[in-house]
């Protein structure tokens, strides 16, 4: 399973799952006051990090093919990537987070750690040792500097 589900499919996935548990189980539907500006909040937040990850890696000439780590030609730590190894991820996971307001379920909310989970056993991981191989000690000491999600 690593790396042949790509991400978007897996955040698509995890949305889906998130909207059948909050339609399966309306008992647990909350609300709370400015839900909808944390969610505007959530949504801009996700989407700013995500598109910065993205415009590191063209900036850099570096693969954004998370398919094919092993095709980076450019260990990428400046930017949003000096604050997290995996924006792009943390963006879906910041609109997945929104995604669970929206829906107002708190059933909705136990699909965000199975999809750190699975996100880091098998896109993750994987990608880490690709980056290992190719840029040996650099990748290591960002690793040691720079968290994997925040």
């Amino acid at each position: 399973m690593e790396l042949k589900v790509i991400p978007v499919v897996v955040f698509a996935v995890a949305g889906l799952l998130m909207w059948l548990l909050a339609a399966t189980i309306p008992a647990l539907d909350f609300h709370f006051m400015f839900r909808r500006v944390v969610i505007i909040v959530l949504m801009v937040t996700g989407i700013t990090i995500g598109i910065a990850g993205v415009a590191a890696f063209r900036l850099q000439r570096t693969t954004v093919n998370p398919a094919e780590p092993q095709r980076a030609s450019t260990l990428v730590t400046s930017g949003v990537f000096r604050f997290s190894r995996n924006p792009m991820y943390l963006g879906l996971l910041l609109l997945l987070i929104a995604w669970g307001l929206v829906v107002q379920n708190v059933a909705a909310f136990v699909v965000l750690p199975a999809f750190v989970i699975y996100m880091s056993r098998y896109q993750i991981r994987p990608e880490e040792r690709a980056l290992a191989s190719l840029f040996g000690s650099d990748f290591d000491a960002y690793r040691q500097r720079v968290r994997r999600w925040l």
